[in-house]
């Protein structure tokens, strides 16, 4: 689902905590983001209930953490 303006969700849906969204706090996409240079891990999404999915922004944290749990799940797949 697609949204005009950012939701003013301002609090990451898997922590709790402040997600650092700054199209949330600004009210406009025009504020540049950190996550539009990331790539969110689907497993990280996947954690998401379907409820909270669109709703508010994950927290960099969060996005990195699940990063690194996926590319240590690959190297141990690929023996690296």
């Amino acid at each position: 689902m697609a949204h005009d303006c950012p939701l003013p969700a301002c609090h990451c849906p898997l922590c709790g905590g402040p997600n650092g969204c700054a199209p949330a706090l600004s009210g406009t996409f025009d504020s540049p983001c950190w996550c539009t240079t990331v790539e969110m891990p689907a497993k990280v999404l996947a954690r998401l209930p379907a409820a909270q999915r669109g709703q508010a922004c994950i927290c960099r944290a969060c996005a990195e953490a699940g990063a690194g749990q996926a590319l240590t799940q690959a190297d141990s797949a690929t023996g690296g």
